[in-house]
């Protein structure tokens, strides 16, 4: 095996490793909740259970063995109990609109908070594998620039400030859009709503935080090599 084909197979590992948290918490129960719900035509509150088990197990284990909370898996957790909460709201049809929007006033609140009182911001879970692209170097110096540089940390609340901001300003468009528009608008334009919202988060995210963290990642790769 050649030199580079031995680094290819670190690389291709370190990819898997980097993903794997964000497809096992998010992922997978989102997956599993469509999958029993219009797959397998099973109701709504037996697929939001189902689909819960993983991210509860999963918050449950990080309790138990590291004494901390596993942030993406509690935040599905609490998304699929609100839906659990919720799916008993039925027969008003503008309610029944305006109740899809509390998903992502849930999601949008603890991204927020998580921004601006944790260590570490809930976003960082997406935003981390697309900047260290699986590569060892780049992992390390994010890990560097994590520990002791202010203005890394500070772009990075700034990507999940903007996924937050997004989020709940998607809800209160829904919210106004469900009790001023017609019910059959709004079918469709909650959708739209909410796939403006996602652009809207991943362009300015992208030009406020992770470009600039992917240049600082890069810089401080280099420094090393350099050094």
């Amino acid at each position: 095996m050649t030199a580079t084909a031995t680094a290819a197979v670190p690389r291709k590992q370190a990819i898997r490793d980097s993903f794997a948290p964000l497809l096992i918490d998010a992922v997978l129960p989102m997956a599993a909740y469509y999958a029993l719900s219009k797959g397998f035509g099973m109701g709504t509150v037996a697929a939001l259970a189902w689909s819960s088990a993983l991210p509860a197990a999963r918050t449950v284990w990080g309790l138990a063995k590291d004494r901390r909370v596993n942030g993406l898996a509690a935040l599905i957790l609490v998304v699929n109990v609100v839906g659990l909460v919720l799916s008993g709201v039925s027969g008003d049809a503008r309610l029944m609109l305006a109740k899809d929007s509390a998903v992502s006033s849930v999601v949008g609140l603890v991204v927020l908070v998580s921004a601006l009182a944790g260590r570490r911001p809930m976003m960082t879970n997406g935003l981390k594998p697309w900047v260290v692209k699986g590569d060892p170097a780049r992992l390390a110096a994010w890990d560097r620039l994590a520990a002791r540089d202010a203005r890394f940390r500070r772009t990075e609340r700034t990507f999940s400030l903007v996924w937050g901001c997004a989020l709940l300003a998607e809800c209160v468009a829904r919210v106004v859009g469900a009790y001023t528009l017609p019910v059959d608008t709004m079918v469709w334009l909650g959708n739209v709503i909410l796939g403006v919202a996602i652009v809207a988060a991943m362009v300015i995210g992208g030009g406020l935080a992770a470009d600039p963290m992917e240049k600082m990642v890069d810089a401080e790769t280099a420094a090393p090599a350099a050094g």
